[in-house]
């Protein structure tokens, strides 16, 4: 940047002193369109559950989610993330439920697609709400490391995006972080016809530590116990590697990609939108969520104002949308500010 200018005649004050000018010269602006909604679903009839460490959040049955896509729909969010809440009954080894044509997932999205055609749907593909352990992908039983198994987890993978894409599902989302999942599943839904089946690679997904109210949510927590997703998930050390994560994502089929978590991993998605140019997501997972929530009930932050300011911050980095447990609370103050 050669600028030359100089005080006084140059006056940076100047643009900031009155609301018409700073608007006219904002660069990043946050709007409705910009929002996912993730939400959980649990089976049953006229369930409601309280996520503890989600205030305001909650696990709701299919009935008690029609109402709630209504009300998004009704505000203009685009799209739900849904993400399921198993009996552990259902969880196995091999996380067979998770490809049940009958099951919790396929069924929801037929509903929810059903009565809001125009309400984007998007799956998270990943076994560990259905596998017994609580890992994304399957181990082999004789292993004393527990070591998650790549080529095989893919297999059980592709049959979930299937069975999800089958349902009505506009948008799957492996989650997973195994190698090669994006191709294969590119390859399995092109090869039955499902070609505008859209694919959300989570492509840097971070071992974080910012996901455990989440894992409550979803029932994956007890299951994991004290395991750990390290040998699969990315190193929050490396960003290099979020890179070729990217690329060979992107390589392999995926429409859009996805880095998580959000704010403790902005520079990540700042890198990815400047070296790729594609459409760029990230996750303001439920460790943000549950902390800007703790401060706000306890009157240490205004909460719509560092909502909406953390959220901007997504938009600032590159970000096209975010997926976030304050959408529809955002969707309204929004509506109040004319946006």
């Amino acid at each position: 940047m050669n600028f030359n200018a100089s005080f006084p005649g140059t006056r940076m004050r100047r643009m900031r002193r009155d609301d018409f000018s700073r608007r006219l010269m904002r660069e990043s602006v946050l709007t409705t369109n910009d929002l996912i909604y993730p939400v959980f679903v649990l089976e049953g009839q006229g369930r409601v559950e309280p996520v503890a460490s989600m205030p305001g959040v909650e696990r709701q049955s299919l009935d008690r989610l029609l109402k709630t896509a209504e009300r998004a729909v009704a505000l203009g969010v685009p799209a739900l993330a849904l993400f399921p809440v198993i009996d552990a009954s259902l969880k196995t080894p091999g996380a067979e439920e998770a490809w049940n044509p009958e099951g919790l997932v396929p069924r929801v999205v037929a509903a929810l697609k059903q009565a809001f055609p125009t309400l984007g749907i998007i799956t998270d593909v990943a076994l560990d709400p259905y596998t017994s352990h609580g890992q994304d992908g399957l181990i082999d039983p004789a292993d004393p490391r527990g070591y998650v198994l790549n080529d095989e987890t893919l297999d059980a993978l592709v049959k979930q995006a299937l069975c999800h894409a089958a349902a009505g599902a506009d948008v799957v989302a492996p989650s997973d972080m195994m190698d090669g999942r994006i191709g294969r599943i590119r390859a399995a839904l092109d090869a039955v016809g499902q070609i505008h089946t859209r694919i959300l690679a989570y492509s840097a997904k971070y071992a974080s530590s910012f996901y455990g109210p989440f894992r409550d949510a979803v029932g994956s927590s007890g299951n994991l116990g004290k395991g750990n997703k390290y040998t699969y998930q990315m190193d929050p050390s490396n960003t290099d590697e979020a890179l070729r994560e990217v690329a060979l994502d992107l390589a392999e089929g995926a429409d859009m990609v996805m880095v998580k978590p959000g704010m403790p991993y902005l520079d990540i998605v700042r890198r990815v939108k400047d070296e790729f140019s594609v459409p760029t997501y990230a996750y303001q997972v439920s460790g943000e969520y549950a902390m800007l929530k703790a401060a706000a009930q306890n009157g240490w932050l205004d909460e719509r104002a560092c909502v909406l300011e953390a959220l901007l911050a997504f938009k600032r980095a590159g970000a096209d949308g975010i997926l976030t447990y304050f959408s529809l609370d955002v969707a309204e103050w929004l509506r109040t500010e004319g946006r």
